[in-house]
């Protein structure tokens, strides 16, 4: 009776059919064993961090075909047509609902906070965007702070779909403090002593505790959520190298010709991280596991 439920809601609505799909499959899954369980609920997990993924993945996307296939002779520059589409997708996401209007308030701040340390970082030398626009700030083509705003949406959609709940989570004051350490860092040491190890010891003593409860399908698992962090730094690195490679943007070594980002862009990624959560987390309000 409950499937014939599903199934009736499923004509209706495209959730529907997920959820009635998922129930099928978990069915399935308890007829055969611990192993068919654990395979179904692997692909449960794929498929909700790739629907967490969507507005970065369609970025990085955006940026492997129109390097390879974008005319380069075209009246709209490459940049322009990638700041457009970034913004016509954020609009489909939200007028399908599958973002919702918080997490668009998320990404608008992200992108606002990204772009001005991208004005900033260019005109430092950090890296340069080789390509002509007309929508840009100084010599950051305006599609660069999407790419940001795609960790913050990552999160916050993560936070949704897995319905995050934490162990020995530390205080949002604390976090914040730290979230502001890690953004000027990233400006003053370019003419004050590097702090980034001081923030490393710092983000392990404030999260090393701490634990991620996150839900595949009915129970919650578990992780530290420094692992967590961690991981989602190393997607973000490989990101950066389709990123440099389709000539998105170029560091100073690879400006006569394309080479990997080096793995230490790793720490700067996992410092960008905790600005990127301690954002959404003023947003979510992270839940103990039994809150």
């Amino acid at each position: 009776m409950w499937i014939r439920r599903m199934a009736g809601a499923a004509r209706i609505n495209p959730l529907g059919v997920l959820l009635a799909w998922d129930e099928q499959a978990g069915d399935w899954a308890r007829m055969r064993g611990r192993g068919a369980i654990v395979l179904h609920e692997f692909i449960c997990f794929g498929v909700k961090q790739a629907a967490a993924c969507l507005f970065g993945g369609s970025m990085v996307l955006l940026l492997g075909l129109s390097w390879a296939f974008y005319p380069p002779h075209a009246a709209l520059a490459r940049y322009d047509f990638l700041t457009l589409a970034a913004l016509v997708i954020q609009c489909v996401l939200l007028g399908t609902r599958l973002e919702t209007v918080e997490e668009a308030k998320v990404i608008l701040l992200f992108h606002l906070v990204g772009t001005a340390m991208e004005v900033f970082k260019t005109s430092a030398g950090s890296w340069i965007y080789p390509e002509p626009s007309w929508l840009r700030l100084g010599g950051v083509p305006l599609f660069s702070g999407f790419m940001y705003a795609s960790v913050g949406s990552y999160i916050a959609r993560a936070w949704r779909l897995f319905d995050f709940r934490f162990t020995r989570h530390p205080q949002f004051a604390a976090t914040v403090w730290l979230a502001v350490a890690i953004y000027a860092n990233f400006f003053t040491h370019h003419f004050l002593p590097d702090m980034r190890y001081a923030l490393f010891a710092a983000v392990a003593l404030l999260f090393g505790r701490t634990w991620v409860h996150f839900r595949i399908r009915h129970v919650h698992r578990r992780m530290p959520l420094l692992l967590g962090f961690t991981l989602v730094a190393m997607f973000i690195w490989l990101a950066e190298n389709i990123g440099t490679f389709t000539a998105a943007w170029r560091y100073p070594t690879q400006r006569h010709g394309w080479q990997m980002v080096p793995v230490s862009k790793l720490g700067a990624w996992l410092l960008l991280m905790i600005i990127s959560y301690v954002m959404v987390s003023a947003v979510a309000k992270p839940r103990g596991q039994d809150g």
